[in-house]
C-alpha cells in the first residue's frame, strides 16, 4: 500500500523538485497577493521527502473533473484524482518553493522561510522555518489532525488562508499561505488599519484607513484608469486608501468581502448622523468564520446588525472571497437605506436618472437592484463605463469599488 502511495506521488510531481526550501529568485521583486476562493484550494501532506511528507498544493481551476476527492476525519484522507487524467487547464498545482511560500502582515517571506512538514506526536505539522539562523522561531500554519499511511489534508490554523501572488496587476500561479499577523520579531498591525491590513488586504485598506495611504491621491498607476477623478476624491475623503510603499492604487485588484465591509462603513462615516462606531474587542463571533479577534470582525458585526450585508445560509460570511460586481450593488444598496435613516429619512432610494439597460442582468437574481442603483447616481454602471455589459458575476476590483461607493455617498447627501 505505501509502496504504491510513493508512486502516486512521485507521479503527481513529475520531474519538478520535491523539496521545497529556499529556491529563492536572483532577483527581488515587490509582489501583491489576490484572495482566492478558499474552498477550491487544498494542502496535501503528500507521502515522501526526508521528513517522511512532502507538501502538495491542488487548486480546482474548472469543475471539468474533480481534481481531488476526500474522506473520513482526523485526518482528513486525500485521493489526488487529478493522477487520473490529463489536468492541464482542470487543476492547478504547485510541489516545491517556486510554488508557494509564506506571506504575513501584506509581506512576502519567500526569502526569510521555508516551508516543511514535520511529524509530531501523532500529527504532521506544515512548519514556516527561518532562514536566518539567529532567528529561531518557527511558525505552525496548519496540521493534519492525526497521521495514517496515505495522503492527507492539511487543516490551515484559523490565522491562516491561501492567497495567490501577483505582480503588476496580474494574478500568478504562485500560492501563499497568508496571515495577517507579522511574522515571529517583525512589528506589523493587527488591527487591519495602519499599515498592512490583517483582513487578507494586500497593504492599502480597501476600506478607507490612513495606513495604507501615500500621503495623497497621485497614484502612478491610475493615470489611464476610467475612475481616475473618482478614486482621488475617495482617496481625499478617507475611505479608500493607495499603498504607500510603491504610490500605487492598484486599481484591477479584487475586493474581498470583509474589505468591501470596511470600504462601505468608512464612507458612511461621512453622513451626518451616522454615528459609526465599532467594538474594539467583539465577545463572540459574528459568523462561524470570522473570528471575533479578526481584524474585521467589528466592522462585519456592525454591518450584520444593521442589515448592511448578510452571511450564508450555512451561516458563514467566507471574509476573503471576491465581491461580485452585483454583491456590490446590493450592499450599496443596504448602505443607501442605512444612510438616508441616518439623516432622519425614509429609506427609499430616490433614482436620479433613467435606469439603464444592461445587456446581461435581465435573468440575475440582483437584476432589480442592479437596475435600481444604476437610477441612483449611476452606482450601478457597465464595465469601465463602456457599452452595455455590467458582468454582474465578475469581480468587483478597486477602482469601480470606491467609484460606485463615492457615488452611492453622494446620492444619499444629495436625497
Amino acid at each position: 500500500m505505501k509502496h504504491s502511495l510513493v508512486r502516486t506521488a512521485a507521479a503527481l510531481v513529475g520531474s519538478a523538485i520535491l523539496t521545497f526550501g529556499a529556491n529563492a529568485p536572483a532577483k527581488a521583486y515587490t509582489f501583491d497577493e489576490t484572495e482566492i476562493n478558499q474552498d477550491r484550494v487544498i494542502a496535501i501532506a503528500q507521502p515522501g521527502g526526508l521528513t517522511g511528507y512532502q507538501l502538495l498544493i491542488v487548486e480546482q481551476v474548472t469543475n471539468k473533473r474533480q481534481c481531488w476527492s476526500e474522506s473520513g476525519s482526523n485526518p482528513v484522507v486525500v485521493n489526488p484524482l487529478l493522477a487520473t487524467f490529463d489536468f492541464t487547464g482542470i487543476c492547478g498545482r504547485a510541489t516545491d518553493s517556486n510554488g508557494f511560500s509564506i506571506r504575513m502582515a501584506g509581506s512576502d517571506l519567500a526569502l526569510k522561510y521555508t516551508l516543511s512538514l514535520q511529524t509530531v506526536d501523532g500529527n504532521v505539522l506544515l512548519m514556516g522555518t527561518p532562514i536566518d539562523p539567529n532567528n529561531t522561531q518557527p511558525i505552525i500554519i496548519g496540521r493534519t489532525n492525526g497521521d495514517t499511511n496515505g495522503f492527507m489534508k492539511i487543516t490551515l490554523d484559523p490565522a491562516w488562508r491561501f492567497s495567490k501572488r501577483a505582480y503588476q496587476g496580474k494574478v500568478l500561479g504562485h500560492f501563499y499561505f497568508s496571515s495577517s499577523q507579522p511574522a515571529p520579531g517583525e512589528i506589523g498591525n493587527t488591527g487591519g488599519n495602519t499599515g498592512g491590513n490583517t483582513g487578507g488586504n494586500t497593504g492599502g485598506n480597501t476600506g478607507g484607513n490612513t495606513g495604507g495611504n501615500t500621503g495623497g491621491n497621485t497614484f502612478g498607476d491610475i493615470a489611464t484608469d476610467i475612475y481616475a477623478s473618482e478614486i482621488k476624491e475617495a482617496v481625499s475623503l478617507g475611505f479608500v486608501a493607495g499603498f504607500a510603499q510603491d504610490n500605487t492604487f492598484r486599481p484591477q485588484l479584487a475586493v474581498t468581502r470583509e474589505q468591501l465591509v470596511s470600504l462601505v462603513l468608512e464612507s458612511l462615516k461621512g453622513i451626518q448622523g451616522a454615528n459609526i462606531t465599532f467594538p474594539s474587542n467583539v465577545s463572540t463571533r459574528p459568523y462561524s468564520d470570522v473570528d471575533s479577534s479578526r481584524w474585521s470582525a467589528g466592522k462585519v458585526l456592525f454591518a450584520r446588525d444593521n442589515k448592511i450585508v448578510s452571511g450564508y445560509k450555512d451561516g458563514t460570511f467566507k471574509p476573503t472571497q471576491p465581491v461580485t460586481r452585483a454583491e456590490l450593488m446590493a450592499v450599496l444598496r443596504r448602505a443607501s437605506e442605512f444612510g438616508l435613516s441616518a439623516r432622519g429619512m425614509q429609506p427609499n432610494l430616490i433614482g436620479k436618472e433613467p435606469p439603464k439597460t444592461f445587456s446581461d442582468t435581465q435573468n440575475h437574481w440582483a437584476a432589480a437592484i442592479i437596475n435600481q442603483m444604476s437610477a441612483y447616481c449611476s452606482v450601478a454602471s457597465a464595465v469601465n463605463e463602456v457599452g452595455t455589459r455590467f458582468a454582474p458575476d465578475d469581480s468587483a476590483k478597486r477602482n469601480y469599488a470606491a467609484a460606485a461607493t463615492l457615488r452611492m455617498l453622494k446620492c444619499v447627501k444629495a436625497q
